[in-house]
């Protein structure tokens, strides 16, 4: 292997887990620089003070710890949320929402500490490295990207940990002792578990050995709970009544669709770089927040508008899991979003039970719902005849095509 160019300083974007533990040696090792580890707080549970330790005794000359939870949820979770944006219709975004904000964050922190050079521990098959590396390019477009995993000679695990054992690498629970871990990612937002049994996709997932927070089905409780959920243009911003931050609504809701089974998706994904994978994700606050705010959209837009919208929310959900969140087309999409949301205002109240987020009651002045044109009974609104002219009306093209078959003899 041969470096392109000289770095007195690189950062390094740091977990604290096999890769990026040795990544550091690596670096050093390579590039005869010093390396400085940063962590991303996006509300992953880590003791940040042992990674500290961790990455100094394995080589770092200095480390930080980047504390970007209330942001990650307000200019990035709420936004999806606002959106309704699902990958493929099922992935909530998890990861490819707390991407963005890290490499912005990071980026700020080389060019504060004078690195340059920006390194990652992602492989070479993943989502992440796009991420990381579109994300790094627009904030900091002449900096160097280094990509261990695409060009070192460490083409395994057991590789990787052989080199940790010759270089006295402690590796803490990173190694899990020997024993097969499963590859997760975990903010706020989610966890999301891959690999081991579930790349078998014949066989359904071990929840009580996969889920780390959400109770399995068969031990949630018997009785569920009605909650209320506020939004303000289109955002949650209070629950049972009680305003709380973006980062503490979520965390409260996160604890509640635990308890109830809320929020366990297992689905096949498409990955950008090409192949299909397996995962289980654990989002039950998402999964709550998406639910009563599909409730209210369902009242307070217009028919047009609303299929539209969703349309938009896939089209953005795409441009989020492709690494595209700082473009163009996607402030665009963001803004069209944002327009359609003015009338989302109102209450929600639903119930959580046995994996379910049920319709519980939808309370809004900008509602389009008028019980006097729905109901079935006796009003003096809707004339029923006029429902003929309007059908003879609107089956013009249907008579027309049926004639046209009837003269081909079809």
């Amino acid at each position: 292997m041969t470096t392109s160019q000289k770095h007195e300083k690189i950062l390094l974007a740091y977990s604290g887990g096999l890769d990026t533990s040795v990544i550091i040696k690596w670096l050093r090792e390579h590039y005869d620089a010093e390396v400085i580890a940063a962590v991303a707080d996006v509300g992953q549970v880590e003791d940040m003070a042992a990674l500290e330790k961790r990455a100094l005794a394995t080589g770092a000359s200095e480390f930080y710890a980047l504390n970007m939870r209330e942001e990650f949820v307000a200019d990035y979770v709420m936004p999806a949320v606002k959106a309704e944006a699902k990958y493929q219709g099922n992935y909530l975004l998890g990861t490819a929402l707390a991407r963005p904000i890290i490499a912005k964050k990071l980026v700020e922190l080389a060019k504060q500490v004078g690195a340059t050079a920006l390194a990652h521990g992602c492989t070479g098959k993943g989502n992440d490295q796009v991420r990381f590396e579109l994300g790094f390019k627009r904030f900091a477009p002449e900096i160097e990207i280094i990509a261990p995993w695409r060009v070192w000679e460490l083409d395994s695990r057991e590789a990787i940990i052989e080199y940790a054992a010759k270089h006295n690498i402690d590796l803490g629970a990173s190694a899990s002792n020997g024993q097969p871990k499963y590859s997760e990612d975990e903010n706020v937002y989610h966890i999301s578990h891959e690999g081991l049994e579930l790349e078998e996709i014949t066989g359904p997932a071990d929840y009580s050995r996969v889920l780390t927070y959400v109770t399995p089905l068969e031990k949630t409780p018997d009785e569920g709970d009605v909650i209320t959920l506020t939004f303000e243009n289109g955002t949650p911003v209070a629950l049972n009544g009680e305003k709380l931050s973006p980062l503490a609504l979520l965390t409260e809701l996160n604890k509640l669709g635990a308890k109830h089974g809320v929020g366990v998706d297992d689905i096949m994904e498409d990955r950008l770089v090409g192949m299909k994978i397996r995962g289980v994700y654990e989002n039950p606050g998402a999964a709550i927040m998406y639910a009563a705010h599909h409730y209210l959209e369902a009242v307070t837009l217009d028919k047009d508008t609303l299929k539209a919208k969703r349309a938009v929310g896939d089209d953005l959900a795409d441009q989020i899991y492709n690494a595209l969140w700082f473009t163009p087309l996607t402030d665009a999409l963001m803004a069209f979003v944002d327009s359609t949301q003015k009338y989302v205002n109102g209450s929600v109240t639903v119930k959580l039970y046995k994996g379910h987020v049920i319709n519980y009651g939808i309370e809004s002045a900008y509602s389009l719902y008028d019980e006097d044109y729905a109901t079935f009974g006796a009003d003096g609104i809707y004339d029923h005849a006029d429902a003929s002219g309007f059908i003879n009306l609107y089956s013009i093209p249907t008579l027309v095509y049926a004639k046209r078959e009837q003269k081909l003899g079809k």
